[in-house]
């Protein structure tokens, strides 16, 4: 199986499983998880643009984007949802990734903004973490309004 086979496979998983409903209505809040690679097209006149793809062979290097979209199927609001996405193993958050994430980099147990956690090396010693030790991402969204949908998106790179 290539990899790209694996990474879109766990992400249709993570997108579906790892939502945490906050009251018994935020269950009709379906999700779909895709993932997509980023392209970079340069016309004849040399214009560049970029572009999201279905994935075919991708490298190390290659950047992807995982995007988990949401609608709420109730009569209801979903208030409190809360949407935890691990990252697979073969890829590490983008360093251009928004700052403003809710990220973890110890398998979800603390959560925080990337630029405010540590990890601690093999040797014991304590660093600033960056995008490559990221192991989730979390959005917590206030209220989901009845009909409501969205996505939730986040870029990575193949490790």
């Amino acid at each position: 199986m290539k990899i790209f086979s694996k990474i879109i496979f766990a992400a249709s998983l993570m997108a579906t499983a790892m939502a945490t409903p906050a009251t018994a209505q935020d269950a009709a809040v379906e999700l779909k998880g895709d993932v997509k690679a980023v392209k970079t097209m340069t016309d004849d006149s040399g214009n560049t643009s970029t572009e999201l793809v279905a994935p075919e062979v991708i490298v190390p290097g290659d950047r992807l984007m995982f995007i988990t979209s949401y609608r709420n199927t109730s009569a209801e609001p979903a208030e409190n949802f809360v949407v935890t996405n691990p990252l697979p193993s073969a890829v590490r958050l983008a360093p251009d990734a928004d700052a403003g994430l809710t990220v973890s980099v110890d398998g979800g147990a603390t959560w925080g903004k990337l630029s405010a956690l540590t990890v601690t090396d093999e040797d014991g010693a304590a660093r600033a973490a960056d995008h490559a030790d990221v192991t989730h991402i979390r959005w917590m969204l206030a209220s989901v309004a009845p009909g409501a949908a969205g996505d939730l998106q986040y870029p990575a790179i193949i490790r």
